[in-house]
This record gives structure tokens, C-alpha cells and sequence, in this order.
């Protein structure tokens, strides 16, 4: 009986694939963490500034989002303002959070509000 070597080829392209995919998946990764970094530098409002303070300080929004809830006063009601780089959620007339939009439509990003 004697042993024939295997031959390495009909697997080199099965590598070749394995490793574009793997280089792939991590640039993806990667860009989406640089762009949330990005963000970070965004000047976003802070958490607790009053609605008149960020009228004067962005302009007015490109739109408006809700307003949710507000029908009882554990629900307070809840509205957002769309600027160019984020969206500005409120509660009542203070700021709850702001997020960073989407960069393309196909992006999992912040989640829309629903009535």
C-alpha cells in the first residue's frame, strides 16, 4: 500500500474566498466604528437643555417627529427634531438624547418613533 501526497490546490481557492470574506467583515466593522467615533465629535445637545436653548443655538430643525405618548403623567409625551447630522429627542421640552441619523438608508440606525 502506498500513500499518495494530497494535492493542495482544489483548496486554495476555498482559502482565497474564506479570506476576502474575513478581511471584509472586519473593514465593515471597522467603518462603522470610526464613524461613530466621528459622531462623538459631532456637537450634539447635552441631556437636560431646554428646547428654546437648542432652537437658539441649531436653528430650526429640517423636521419634526410625534408626538408620542402624553396621555397620562407617567407617559410623558415624547417628540424629536431632525437636524442634518442627528435628531434631537425631547421629553416634554427637555432634551432626552440625540442621536446620529443614518448614513444610508439601508443602515440599521436609531429606531423611529411610533404612535
Amino acid at each position: 500500500m502506498s500513500f499518495r501526497p494530497v494535492s493542495v490546490r482544489p483548496l486554495a481557492p476555498l482559502a482565497f474566498l474564506f479570506a476576502t470574506l474575513l478581511t471584509c467583515t472586519v473593514c465593515a466593522d471597522t467603518l462603522l466604528i470610526e464613524r461613530v467615533q466621528r459622531g462623538s465629535s459631532v456637537a450634539k445637545p447635552v441631556n437636560g437643555t431646554p428646547m428654546g436653548a437648542v432652537r437658539a443655538r441649531l436653528g430650526e430643525p429640517l423636521s419634526q417627529v410625534g408626538p408620542v405618548a402624553g396621555n397620562k403623567p407617567q407617559h410623558p409625551r415624547i417628540t424629536g427634531w431632525v437636524y442634518p447630522d442627528f435628531t434631537v429627542y425631547f421629553e416634554r421640552d427637555i432634551v432626552l438624547y440625540s442621536v446620529l441619523n443614518q448614513s444610508k438608508p439601508e443602515e440599521i440606525g436609531p429606531a423611529p418613533l411610533r404612535r
